[in-house]
């Protein structure tokens, strides 16, 4: 069995209220230590924070707001709500950054929202899990001033430029795959050879992104031993090792209490 931790499921979403006890279930039968549960709006962030404390020294949230909702961004009663949210536990900062390709929100408005987040999560000393997609040059530019005040942070998802990545890496940050990498347009294992062993995730992104032979179907923290494998080939390492390697990881950076789970 490969162990891992998933550190990115939108495990709140609707799109498993239907059986959600059951996909925590098989997450744990398939390997899991833990899920990361990802708050990328305040309304979700609540409801990760409900699910933690259903599954404690499991399911693990995070809080934010998603660069999609941007336009809607309250720079007071949001971020007050975030500290809330992490006061009652959250592990991090986001899903929170910039996304230029679908520009639901101005992008103007999307940088605010994130400088406001990333200022927070320097202030609260709490990593920063970010979405970037097509906004390479304004990201490395946030990201590197807030790294050089000590902000740590993961790009998550990660299909962008070597260089980009390359900027994240030189601050101390990760660099997280998901079910993208198993794809058959996939063509850059170069870029999973990139991150070093000690600041590579992995990730679900459920219920989006189910990976290779499952591509198409909802998605679900259980799958994330697919990514495993395919990034444990991609660097020519046993995909065992690989996943308790990212699980410690994902411990150390989110600060989870599963260390000793992580490193047997």
């Amino acid at each position: 069995m490969i162990t891992f931790i998933d550190s990115h499921a939108h495990l709140a979403d609707p799109a498993f209220d239907a059986d959600r006890d059951a996909v925590v279930g098989r997450a744990r039968s398939a390997g899991a230590l833990a899920v990361v549960c990802i708050g990328e709006s305040i309304a979700a962030a609540e409801r990760s924070a409900t699910l933690v404390a259903q599954h404690p020294a499991f399911v693990y949230a995070t809080a934010g707001v998603h660069p999609h909702d941007a336009a809607s961004f309250d720079p007071q009663a949001d971020l007050e709500a975030i500290k809330a949210l992490v006061a009652r536990g959250a592990v991090a900062i986001g899903e929170c950054g910039l996304d230029y390709h679908y520009d639901n929100s101005p992008r103007a408005l999307q940088r605010r929202a994130f400088a406001s987040q990333l200022t927070l999560a320097r202030e609260l000393a709490r990593p920063v899990v970010v979405h970037t997609r097509d906004a390479e040059d304004d990201t490395a530019a946030m990201i590197g001033e807030a790294g050089a005040a000590g902000v740590r942070g993961v790009l998550h998802c990660y299909t962008g430029s070597h260089h980009l990545a390359e900027v994240a890496l030189d601050l101390g940050w990760y660099v997280s795959f998901s079910g993208i990498v198993t794809f058959k347009k996939w063509n850059d294992d170069d870029l999973i050879r990139l991150v070093p062993d000690d600041r590579v995730l992995v990730e679900s992104d459920s219920p989006y992104l189910a990976p290779m032979p499952y591509r198409g179907k909802r998605n679900e923290p259980a799958l994330v031993s697919f990514t495993v494998a395919h990034v444990a080939a991609a660097r020519g390492v046993d995909p065992e090792a690989l996943g308790v390697q990212t699980a410690r990881n994902a411990a150390r950076f989110f600060g989870l209490s599963m260390t000793s789970r992580s490193d047997s």
